[in-house]
């Protein structure tokens, strides 16, 4: 496969599982990301909505919140005690054959569709299929859709729908006894 080809299936999955965590766990990766992310310019078909900027008299700066960690980490551990998550992520899979990483993956896949499917209901931002032609109006919710491509003018925008997005419609993480160690992801396991 040629550089300018781009990574294959595998290596794209293994990159966005392990990016996804350490997008939500490091403030500094995520920024670089997001750097990283604003300098390219990827040939697609949706054009960005305008922005104005406002006068920095009027200009309020973004209310940013802490959020604790318990919740995620629940999830990761939770990832982890149905499907392996975190020991196939740390993994060193170069050493593997494709076979043998697909036949881990289905095993992986199979564990945390089941935590996911057992803790929470999502369903797609959009309801249309990929590919199909979308109207974005005025006013349209910025944090549900990402638009991308050449940005010019001001809604309604015309494009196409690359990924239908998903949302959290319920979750039912389960309740923590006191005293416990959400940090501790998958004790260390001791057979005597």
């Amino acid at each position: 496969m040629s550089e300018s080809a781009g990574p294959g299936f595998f290596a794209r999955f293994f990159l966005a599982f392990s990016f996804f965590f350490r997008f939500i766990f490091n403030r500094e990766f995520a920024g670089a990301v997001m750097r990283i992310g604003k300098s390219e310019s990827p040939a697609v078909t949706v054009e960005e909505p305008a922005v104005t900027a406002k006068p920095k008299s009027q200009a309020a700066p973004p209310s940013l919140k802490e959020t604790p960690p318990d919740s995620a980490l629940q999830l990761l551990g939770l990832l982890q005690q149905e499907g392996r998550f975190i020991d196939f992520i740390e993994e060193d899979v170069t050493q593997f054959s494709d076979a043998d990483i697909g036949a881990a993956v289905r095993v992986v896949h199979d564990g945390c569709r089941r935590a996911l499917h057992d803790h929470m209901i999502t369903e797609p931002v959009r309801s249309e299929q990929e590919g199909a032609r979308i109207t974005l109006p005025a006013g349209f919710d910025a944090s549900a859709i990402r638009v991308t491509g050449n940005v010019t003018g001001k809604p309604p925008f015309n494009g196409t729908l690359i990924h239908r997005g998903w949302r959290i419609q319920k979750i039912t993480l389960p309740k923590l006894t006191e005293g416990h160690d959400v940090k501790v992801l998958a004790p260390a396991e001791i057979e005597l």
